[in-house]
């Protein structure tokens, strides 16, 4: 018996169980645009040089074991400084965000060191690892990378660094006269028991 292609794909579809892995085809076009300019952070078994999700086996990893990533921006202009932001904009949860909350920001990066994926600057907030709440879904860590105008001096008010939740980063882009970032890159992850 002769049984129609159609029925043989069907069936296996049916019998096999279909499982999507998250990459950054999975992504939305709002999240998978985010990304531009060439930055690329890279922790120890994940580079993410493009707008993508954290695979679902390395979730605990970036949230428990690995540390401060190195950072790699090849259109750095040597002589100039730049300002590293590393945020979450769906704390506490991407339905029901209460503002940034700032996990990384580093100033007076140097041009040079950043081509080379070093981060020599002056650390206003020190790193903190991705730590989605769980059952809060899907949360976006975001890097943005600005110029740094010259011959400014970049700090935090007294209450900004009274806490890292609720942070007003457009205030801060424009207290400093930022402008947009040169260069921009995320990974979205979920709380590794989810």
């Amino acid at each position: 018996m002769v049984v129609p292609v159609p029925l043989l794909v069907l069936s296996a579809f049916l019998l096999e169980p279909y499982r999507v892995e998250t990459t950054q085809n999975t992504l939305n076009s709002m999240d998978a645009s985010f990304c531009h300019g060439g930055l690329e952070v890279v922790y120890p078994e994940l580079d993410v040089d493009k707008c993508l999700k954290v695979p679902t086996k390395l979730r605990e990893k970036i949230t428990m074991t690995w540390q401060v990533p190195r950072v790699y921006f090849t259109g750095a202009q040597k002589e100039k400084k730049y300002i590293l932001v590393m945020v979450d904009p769906d704390a506490p949860s991407r339905t029901k965000s209460s503002g940034y909350w700032r996990h990384w920001l580093v100033v007076n990066v140097k041009g040079n060191a950043l081509r080379k994926g070093e981060i020599q600057g002056t650390t206003l907030t020190d790193y903190h690892q991705p730590t989605p709440p769980q059952n809060s879904g899907f949360h976006r860590y975001q890097f943005m990378l600005f110029k740094q105008p010259p011959d400014t001096l970049v700090s935090l008010t007294d209450q900004e660094k009274s806490s890292r939740g609720k942070w007003d980063l457009q205030a801060f882009i424009t207290r400093f006269g930022l402008g947009e970032p040169v260069a921009s890159v995320q990974f979205l992850t979920q709380n590794f028991k989810d």
